[in-house]
């Protein structure tokens, strides 16, 4: 330091003259670990600082700035961080400020502007999950934000507000509709612990929806709230591009204008998919319109066998509603299917029919509903690899045969935007960028991203970070955890038993699992060694846990907690070495003794199980 400081006011005026002309100032030591922290905190936000180490100093002169600090900020400690002058302290308060999401906005204010000629900094086509975190995000890190979010009715007519495809006609009312069938089902176990419940349950099924529908308005309301607060500019509107920074949006009235925006997010999320036979658009409905159907759907038929179709019918079969599912092959594909016919076997059991290996011709209206009352049906299906022909009448039939991404709209070819030719979706490098620079996309309309809203949410976050943040955290899509929310719900994370096959060899996997009766069914006397959970762990790396599922109460509960240890490689061992809760269902993966290659029997016997 020069020059030598001799005096406490020589000291302080230096201090002062360090934190004017650094962005940030960190008064450190070379063998702290805490300043250390710190210091790599601001590398990795891309931040450059300055650190004035004091133990490679004069003792005389550390001594007088260590001073000078106290004086100015009652600190005795390094690090002492200051940031666009603003005094943060040690290594604790600025990480708390980081995590409080206060650090990266603050350093943001000292950046020079990347704006360029666009009206906006960013442009997020799409109201869902992902585009709703990154334009409020990128709203907080001080740019200049417009949102456009537009509903195409569905073929039945049926629209909503702002959220997205979970907020309004996906995971909330789904799950909102699983809990109204549990309770249903609580009932009938209340009188095995004492309660006197009449035998005669009735369920209503507009008062249902209607207080689902009021609950997504709270939310669709809040959402509009939040963008206000967040200063982003919402525009119900629908956009496509003319080039790469200039999209032609039309409202509801067919005005029609443009706006201009220096980065681009697609984030429109995906649509149902009808199969190509006749009547299937007229008289089928998809998820886009079941939650809200003003009449009981009677007796209904769900075609396809994903996890749409399967939780769909799940929750109508426990509101007393004839339900059937109809499944061209396999269940769940994609999933662990061990997995996936515990599910089925568990809903053919609690009255839910299946029709497998047949396929939907054609639907035939016979009579029309009316207030408050189902159509009738003919549906004509066949073999899916024979000639069998059958004609069957139903009230709903329901469509879960796939989704297709919501880009065919978007002009995507004037500007070049690659696609994928199978699936219609975008392609993105790590970073969630197109092949057009200014271009980005997450969510549901990114090819091999999980269809899934918390991973869009957090894509979404972490793309404004990046973009305007300094950060350059990806997003992790490996490891992550899910549920299918079917009468008994089935948890996962991490890879199925034949991907880890496929993978790394049979030889180099090893399958724990045990079956059990949660302690809540005990008592009603019903599932008997129902539930089922096993780790799948790599033996070559300690027995890694590669794989974890899960079938039984509260799966989502259960497996959001234990997926941290996949994240954090945690291997068999660590597993046996955690205490478990008792009495719970989550505790068996802390006790799983078995292996498959053993062919001991998995059942269990004794408390709890």
């Amino acid at each position: 330091m020069a020059p030598l400081l001799s005096k406490p006011e020589d000291a302080l005026h230096r201090v002062n003259e360090l934190i004017k002309e650094n962005q940030v100032m960190i008064f450190s030591k070379t063998t702290c670990p805490y300043c250390t922290k710190v210091k790599s905190l601001f590398s990795d936000l891309s931040t450059t600082f300055n650190s004035l180490e004091l133990d490679t100093m004069d003792q005389g002169e550390a001594t007088l700035v260590l001073e000078a600090l106290k004086s100015k900020t009652g600190q005795t400690t390094v690090p002492n961080v200051f940031v666009n002058g603003q005094h943060l302290g040690g290594c604790d308060s600025t990480f708390l400020f980081y995590n409080e999401n206060k650090l990266v906005p603050l350093l943001a204010r000292g950046r020079p502007s990347t704006k360029g000629e666009g009206e906006y900094d960013l442009i997020v086509i799409g109201g869902g999950s992902g585009g709703l975190a990154c334009s409020k995000e990128a709203a907080r890190l001080g740019k200049k934000v417009a949102l456009l979010d537009f509903v195409k009715p569905s073929p039945l007519g049926t629209t909503w507000g702002i959220g997205g495809t979970c907020v309004n006609v996906g995971c909330m009312p789904k799950k909102l509709m699983h809990q109204g069938a549990l309770l249903g089902e609580a009932m009938s176990d209340a009188q095995s612990f004492g309660w006197k419940v009449s035998d005669e349950k009735t369920h209503d099924w507009g008062y249902m929806v209607q207080a689902v529908s009021d609950y997504i308005k709270s939310l669709n309301w809040g959402y509009r709230v939040s963008l206000r607060d967040a200063g982003v500019a919402y525009i119900n509107a629908f956009g496509e591009f003319v080039d790469k920074n200039t999209l032609k949006i039309t409202d509801k009235k067919g005005v029609v204008k443009n706006i201009t925006g220096d980065t681009v997010l697609i984030a429109v999320g995906g649509r149902p998919r009808y199969p190509d036979i006749p009547g299937a658009i007229e008289f089928g409905v998809t998820s886009d319109d079941i939650f809200s159907l003003p009449y009981n759907p009677g007796k209904t038929l769900c075609v396809g066998a994903s996890y749409i179709s399967l939780e769909t019918a799940g929750f109508l079969a426990g509101l007393g509603i004839e339900t059937t599912v109809m499944v061209r092959s396999i269940l769940l594909r994609g999933f662990d299917q061990q997995m996936a016919e515990l599910v089925g076997a568990h809903m053919a059991d609690h009255g839910v029919r299946f029709l497998r290996g047949w396929v939907p011709t054609s639907i035939r209206k016979i009579e029309d509903g009316g207030p408050g009352k189902a159509p009738r049906l003919l549906v004509t299906y066949k073999q899916s690899d024979g000639d069998q022909v059958v004609e069957e009448e139903y009230n709903t039939v329901l469509f879960a045969v796939g989704r297709d991404p919501c880009t065919k709209d978007l002009n995507l070819g004037s500007v070049g935007v690659q696609l994928s030719e199978k699936t219609g979706k975008v392609l993105t490098d790590e970073k969630d960028q197109t092949n057009i620079s200014n271009i980005y996309s997450v969510g549901d309309t990114a090819q091999d991203r999980p269809e899934l809203t918390p991973s869009a949410i957090l894509a979404g976050k972490q793309l404004a970070r990046r973009l305007y943040g300094g950060s350059k955290t990806l997003t992790d899509y490996v490891n992550v955890p899910t549920t299918v929310f079917t009468p008994m719900e089935y948890g996962c994370v991490g890879l199925s038993e034949e991907d880890a096959v496929a993978r790394y060899g049979k030889e180099n996997i090893e399958v724990y699992h045990t079956h059990y009766q949660a302690l809540e069914h005990a008592l009603p006397k019903r599932d008997q060694n129902r539930c089922y959970s096993k780790l799948i762990c790599l033996k070559s790396e300690n027995e890694r846990v590669i794989g974890l599922h899960y079938f039984g109460p509260n799966a989502g509960e259960v497996t959001q907690g234990y997926a941290i240890g996949l994240k954090f490689r945690a291997t068999k061992t660590d597993f046996d070495e955690l205490i478990g809760i008792h009495p719970t269902t989550a505790r068996n993966f802390t006790e799983l003794e078995i292996t498959k290659s053993s062919g001991l029997d998995p059942m269990k016997k004794g408390c709890c199980g």
